[in-house]
């Protein structure tokens, strides 16, 4: 074991040092949610800059989720080996290094091969950013720090529509990535030299091969149906159907390795906590109806009524917005509040915003969709806090970066569980309703009859009348699809609040909270 934390005593920031170096262990977070999000909204620009199809555009993202969903959980292991401080700022280097060549790249498998490099470097990041916010904080302050790092974590995938849906509407699509440039090289060179000769001690700890192996088998199938499989038309494509039996063939093999090995890669006996478990479920659970829902809104307003990418983009702005006004009081009560009781405040402001998304019409403006927002905002204040908070309760210190390791990765996967489930059943959905609206929509019927004659007199003939009733029906149907999912995500949110109660109460902070 080498010098590090143990040696040099505890983290002693404070004032403007403290304030500083939270905000550069913040970007570290904020940088790698970003770019979960940020191509989204821009590949069909890169699809039609690069001359290639769409769908084969939609590698940027799968390649990334891959990549980052397998290193994710190692994130334990890396900083036992080599110090958590020098893991986060190596893992944000190579981050802002492979987001350069993502930002130059000239053609799609050039642009494949580095998103795959950035996906897998940016692994230790988000855990490495949570574990040295906890650690630069005295424990009595441990809310502050889960506020700081839950409201980078949380708008993140807010920010991320805004800002590639503006530079792909005004600049070249690779500033999506050449914006990490400058913030990564200030955020490593600040963490740097606040906390180097804090570093947490290291050991030379064995390699499992296996279960790092079968770790990345079964990971980059999985991440290959959920990102493909919609595409593919999930099971009925003997591809989706392969990769989906060899994944659960490899995690149930790599689940018996990592709990029989003597020094597993990811330490799964973590499980063994019950406020662990549960807080990882319902962190799960509560962040896959958020990213559905963060994904769904933007894919609607652009596809069905006619927003822009920017515009779509600022419909989502103001939950990130109250979420950052809101988080410093949560960090302020969260000392003094049961944490089960700010997670449920949070699911049922989620709730709350999701109900009235369901009373969407076609007829919406900016201030209907604004408002749900806002009110999911403040469910998003409380939510990370709570969630980490019930979740590393009874933690060992130096068992943290582990944790976070862990329950950052299950709710990456969870997020992309989300995401695939969310746009097929918007889909499917979308036919139910088309069909039933088709059903009573006939020449015969006399509202049709009644909307053809009016076409009539604006100068429509007989088959451009059909085409424009046609294309408000599949408008209608969307709409009573999206309506569907919001009041589904409503109820599932309410669902949460007995989960959570089922922790146990969390006990106030007395000791260090992170490996130091």
């Amino acid at each position: 074991m080498s010098g590090g934390a143990g040696q040099n005593g505890p983290i002693t920031l404070k004032g403007p040092a403290l304030a500083v170096t939270s905000i550069a262990l913040a970007l570290g977070t904020f940088m790698q949610v970003l770019d979960t999000t940020i191509a989204n909204v821009s590949l069909t620009t890169i699809a039609g800059n690069l001359g290639v199809s769409t769908d084969s555009s939609t590698w940027v993202i799968t390649a990334f989720a891959v990549a980052n969903g397998v290193t994710v959980p190692l994130t334990g292991w890396l900083m036992r080996r080599f110090g958590v401080v020098r893991t986060f700022v190596t893992a944000v280097l190579a981050f802002t290094f492979a987001s350069f060549l993502c930002g130059i790249a000239w053609s799609l498998p050039s642009l494949i091969v580095f998103r795959i490099i950035q996906g897998a470097v940016s692994g230790p990041m988000i855990p490495g950013s949570q574990a040295l916010l906890l650690a630069v904080f005295p424990p009595e302050k441990r809310g502050t720090a889960l506020a700081i790092w839950s409201m980078t974590t949380l708008v993140g995938p807010v920010a991320g529509p805004i800002l590639g849906g503006y530079i792909s509407d005004n600049y070249h699509w690779g500033w999506i990535f050449l914006i990490n440039v400058p913030v990564g090289l200030l955020t490593a060179a600040i963490t740097w030299r606040a906390l180097k000769a804090h570093d947490t001690p290291t050991m030379k700890i064995p390699l499992d091969l296996v279960g790092i192996a079968l770790l990345i088998f079964w990971v980059g199938a999985l991440q290959t149906v959920l990102d493909l499989g919609k595409n593919d038309d999930w099971f009925h494509s003997t591809f989706i159907t392969v990769a989906a039996i060899l994944s659960g063939i490899g995690f149930f093999a790599w689940l018996i390795w990592e709990l029989t090995d003597a020094r597993p890669a990811v330490d799964l006996k973590l499980f063994k906590g019950r406020n662990f478990s549960l807080g990882t479920i319902a962190l799960c659970l509560g962040y896959a109806v958020f990213f559905g829902n963060t994904l769904l809104l933007p894919l609607w307003l652009q596809q069905q009524l006619g927003y822009t990418a920017t515009w779509a983009g600022l419909v989502a702005a103001p939950s990130g917005i109250v979420a950052v006004f809101c988080t410093p009081f949560a960090a302020r009560i969260s000392s003094k509040v049961d944490a089960r009781w700010m997670a449920t405040f949070s699911f049922i402001a989620f709730a709350a915003s999701y109900f009235m998304r369901a009373g969407y019409t076609m007829q919406a403006d900016y201030y209907h969709f604004m408002l749900p927002m806002a009110v999911q905002g403040m469910g998003m204040s409380t939510f990370f806090v709570a969630m980490v908070t019930i979740s590393l309760d009874g933690v060992p210190p130096d068992k943290v970066p582990s944790a976070t390791g862990i329950s950052n990765f299950a709710r990456i996967t969870a997020g992309s569980f989300a995401a695939s489930l969310v746009t097929t059943i918007w889909d499917r959905r979308e036919a139910l309703h088309q069909s039933r609206l088709a059903d009573i929509h006939t020449p015969f019927a006399q509202g049709y009859r009644i909307a053809t004659e009016g076409l009539h007199g604006l100068g429509l003939n007989e088959l451009q009348a059909a085409a424009a009733i046609t294309r408000q029906m599949v408008g209608q149907a969307y709409l009573l699809s999206s309506v569907d999912i919001f009041a589904a995500s409503a109820w599932l949110s309410l669902a949460m609040v007995p989960l959570v109660w089922l922790s146990r109460r969390p006990s106030a902070p007395s000791g260090p909270v992170a490996a130091d």
